[in-house]
């Protein structure tokens, strides 16, 4: 358990970086280390050799998981199997000196020694004790009597009694738990993965790696045996707070989708923040929205070779936004713009929108015209222009059924309107279930254990020839760091001095009794 627990405090350690820095192929924010490495040129390329920008994908941390989740495991297993042995065992037999333990009692009844035995039984029992009475009185001549002859020696009856066994069902409760914990977390990180994908309103999106903007699978992931699904995108719904000091505030953000699965069947379902749509162990979530400007573009020729919504990327939370639109098939040269859209664009604005609703849409375009470098074989951003081979011909500001006329018979491009668009992240994480389910039952376990005081009570019952009537002892012993408390071997004591009133007990002073007298007297 040590060398897990120093495991443990190890990959706490090792997760810190992770938690402060940015990370690679993480879907919600794929520019994120590119953005940090251009900010701090200096100290960048040490983190990046380290691997503290893929922190919970490099070899060191694995090994660290790997070597806490064998610790673990060979930890666990044998205390589970005895602590399970502890909680079906039955109470030990009494030391031989019951006066060397806590809440010691000494008594003597004028009763029968079966009577006081089997009431010591019954009342312990009653209190949620596992009682054990020793069917053989301990004595020399094995004779196993219970009554006193002339000549015969000491009878000697015990009961034993435990209870707070529940105790170390929760320290089993606690150690599986754990356990499944790390398998659940190492399942979803081994056969998870995760994914980006924006859509704008009307459009579709199939579950197959190639269609995903961003795509991070784990090491033993399925890329080819995705759950079989597509989603349609119907319409964004949002509010902003129109006025007030949280001006341009979101106030509602959901998405109303189509899916179809496997079989054929279709269904609607409403995405909204927490709300994930969950397609079989896949779920897609809503994290971002913004606009898609619908454009036409025509060429020189008047032939119609683009149309439809263009996504823009928010860059402020008034939603200015920024992008681009390619037309690679444009005749008699290829055409690409360059854009800035503002939902609420005003004279007085400037290049910043004043509000996040579509109050008075505008968008600006830069025309470029010349080659766009798509057939070179680099793989290109949809969201940014290679210039290089491109010449800038034309700029405008449109409002909605506005078009731009391109020169020299180059073409035209119309603002047709706005669409939104929603960036949904998908994920499979098949420990993800698991691990939530895992810890409840951890906290579960551990309040049980903390909790529960486990305590062992015995009572012995001697009749000697040479004494006249029987002696009773008892005394209780904790088996956890706090004292057992007094109460059940006094009210023991107390119920069997009832059947001989005539003496009185060693009791704490201050204790009530609980028991009804006229219950007690019958064993039964």
């Amino acid at each position: 358990m040590r060398t897990a627990v120093v495991l443990l405090a190890l990959l706490a350690f090792a997760a810190i970086p992770g938690s402060v820095l940015p990370q690679r192929n993480v879907a919600t924010d794929p520019a994120a280390v590119p953005q940090f490495m251009a900010e701090h040129p200096r100290i960048s390329p040490w983190l990046d050799r380290l691997g503290l920008f893929e922190v919970y994908a490099s070899p060191w941390f694995a090994a660290t998981y790997g070597l806490l989740l064998v610790s673990m495991t060979g930890c666990v297993l044998p205390r589970c199997v005895r602590l399970w042995r502890e909680a079906r065992a039955e109470p030990p037999k009494a030391p031989p000196r019951l006066d060397r333990f806590e809440h010691h009692r000494e008594t003597s009844l004028d009763a029968p020694t079966d009577v006081v035995v089997a009431q010591a039984a019954a009342t312990l029992r009653g209190r949620g004790y596992r009682v054990v009475v020793d069917s053989e009185p301990d004595t020399p001549e094995g004779t196993g009597s219970t009554e006193t002859a002339p000549g015969q020696s000491e009878v000697r009856v015990e009961v034993r009694a435990e209870k707070g066994y529940v105790r170390e069902i929760g320290n089993l409760a606690f150690h599986l738990s754990l356990l499944v914990l790390l398998v659940g977390v190492a399942g979803g990180k081994l056969f998870g993965f995760e994914g980006r994908v924006a859509l704008a309103e009307g459009d579709t999106f199939t579950n197959v790696a190639s269609s995903y903007d961003a795509f991070t699978p784990a090491s033993l992931a399925d890329v080819d045996g995705l759950t079989p699904f597509s989603m349609t995108l119907e319409e964004l719904e949002t509010a902003f707070a129109p006025t007030g000091p949280r001006t341009g505030e979101p106030r509602k953000f959901d998405a109303q989708v189509t899916y179809r699965t496997e079989g054929g069947s279709e269904a609607s379902a409403n995405i909204a923040p927490n709300q994930p749509l969950d397609v079989n162990g896949t779920k897609l979530f809503l994290s971002g929205h913004g606009y898609a400007p619908r454009v036409t573009v025509r060429d020189g020729k008047d032939e119609t070779v683009f149309s439809g919504p263009v996504i823009f990327l928010p860059s402020d939370g008034a939603l200015t936004s920024d992008g681009v639109i390619k037309v690679p098939n444009a005749e008699p040269t290829q055409l690409g713009f360059e854009g800035l859209f503002l939902p609420t664009g005003t004279p007085m604005g400037g290049d910043v929108s004043q509000f996040p609703g579509l109050l008075a849409p505008r968008l600006d375009l830069v025309a470029y015209s010349g080659d766009l470098s798509m057939d070179t074989g680099v793989p290109q951003s949809v969201y940014s222009l290679d210039k290089t081979s491109l010449t800038e011909i034309e700029s405008q500001s449109l409002r909605i059924g506005e078009t731009m006329q391109l020169p020299d018979g180059a073409g035209s491009v119309t603002f047709d309107g706005v669409a939104r668009f929603g960036n949904f992240q998908v994920a499979y994480d098949p420990g993800k279930e698991i691990a939530p389910a895992a810890a409840v039952l951890l906290l579960i376990g551990l309040t049980v254990s903390l909790t529960v005081r486990r305590r062992r009570v015995w009572v012995r019952v001697t009749q000697s020839p040479d004494k006249e009537g029987i002696q009773v002892e008892t005394a209780t012993r904790s088996l956890t760091r706090r004292s057992a408390p007094s109460e059940d071997t006094d009210n023991l004591m107390r119920t069997l001095n009832r059947l001989a009133p005539n003496l009185t007990p060693d009791l704490d002073p201050d204790l009530d009794p609980d028991l009804d007298p006229e219950a007690v007297r019958s064993p039964s």
